[in-house]
């Protein structure tokens, strides 16, 4: 690696880094890597990355994302934060189930615990709206006390809409895993790709680059898992399927759901 290489390199570090520091800042002090899982953090995986062959600078929809504010994000999240805990009061899944959590995806699922009934439990705690910064500001709350044996996580669309970079979104998913499996070192987690909307086709460039960069992370990693929903979504011309979408052109209808479905229930462990 010559001079000039090398410095690239430590500013890129640094630069992803500092990329996270609001977010970590809000949780305290980043938790040392589950023993026998990675010891390479995600910025350094990154940063070795070779370039995709035809690569397209991802836009950014505003020049410098908020800091994540955990205070507003408690006020923003607590109806549904209190929902989940009193359907927990209710009647408490018990453990070893397959849980599915992140934004509107996964909220306006109809009957997803029907769409998985091989599965002995499933549970579905999705919010409408929220960032993959939100599953880990309360991955405390939405995940560790199910005890799931599988996670399958689909967020981070909202998080590049709101303005984070695919190097952001691929930090707060390092973040994510870290959280849970140090916790629970045996869970399993399953990365949706995040999906091409046609409202959202100006961010295409950013979902694809995060999509790779988050299918590198998993890669190598026997508990970490990829599923790969976007190439299915596409037409032959590689333009987002409308015909998958509802009429906001954002959330899927029940054609799209069916994809995930097949495509999700394959890469499930029994």
């Amino acid at each position: 690696m010559n001079d000039r290489s090398a410095m690239f390199r430590r500013l890129a570090v640094c630069a992803l880094g500092a990329a996270l520091a609001p977010l970590a800042w809000a949780q305290g002090a980043t938790p040392a890597s589950p023993a026998g899982f990675a010891t390479t953090s995600a910025v350094e995986r990154l940063v070795n990355l070779p370039p995709p062959a035809s690569a397209v600078p991802a836009p950014r929809a505003t020049p410098n994302p908020t800091p994540f504010d955990v205070t507003a994000a408690e006020l923003r999240w607590r109806s549904s934060l209190q929902a989940f805990a009193e359907q927990d009061r209710l009647a408490r899944p018990p453990p070893g189930g397959v849980l599915f959590v992140g934004s509107s995806s996964i909220r306006l699922w109809d009957k997803l615990e029907a769409a998985f009934q091989q599965q002995p439990v499933v549970i579905k705690r999705g919010f409408g709206g929220s960032r993959l910064a939100d599953c880990v500001a309360f991955v405390d709350r939405l995940v560790l006390p199910y005890q799931a044996r599988q996670v399958v996580l689909y967020a981070g669309e909202n998080d590049l809409d709101e303005g984070a970079t695919p190097a952001e979104v691929l930090l707060r998913y390092e973040r994510f895993v870290q959280q849970v499996l140090q916790a629970a070192p045996n869970t399993r987690i399953a990365f949706v790709s995040i999906k091409p909307s046609p409202a959202r086709e100006a961010l295409l460039p950013a979902i694809q680059t995060t999509n790779r960069l988050v299918k590198a992370y998993t890669e190598g990693h026997p508990q970490l898992d990829f599923i790969d929903v976007y190439s299915a979504m596409l037409d032959e011309t590689g333009r987002p399927r409308p015909d998958l979408f509802g009429a906001d052109r954002l959330h899927l209808n029940a054609t799209g759901y069916g994809i995930w479905r097949e495509l999700i229930a394959a890469r499930l462990k029994l």
